[in-house]
């Protein structure tokens, strides 16, 4: 599979070499504007709304959930058993200082 791999990418190197005009037709990129030392065209009025309004409703969405939904940052706890519980902690008195 090794020497499959080497053959067939040998074969491509040798090609392109061959080849140095196509070398260069291959790389050059016909889209958007180039940006050489000057600054980008701005975006027009309707993408920068629809980006507003994209970030809101995110914001929305991750804010809501905060608040609703705490567990998840927090994490989720169990409730503690409140039999184990004693008087002296749930703030009762004992028997013995309610018969004096």
């Amino acid at each position: 599979m090794l020497l499959t791999r080497a053959s067939a990418t040998l074969r491509a190197v040798a090609t392109l070499a061959k080849n140095k005009n196509q070398v260069t037709r291959l790389s050059i990129r016909n889209h958007g504007a180039c940006n050489y030392r000057s600054p980008p065209v701005p975006p027009g009025k309707n993408i920068v709304l629809a980006a507003e309004v994209v970030q809101g409703f995110m914001w929305w969405w991750i804010l809501w959930h905060c608040w609703t939904e705490p567990g998840h940052l927090f994490g989720e706890f169990d409730y503690p058993d409140v039999r184990k519980w004693t008087d002296e902690e749930l703030g009762i008195p004992s028997e013995l200082e309610l018969d004096e």
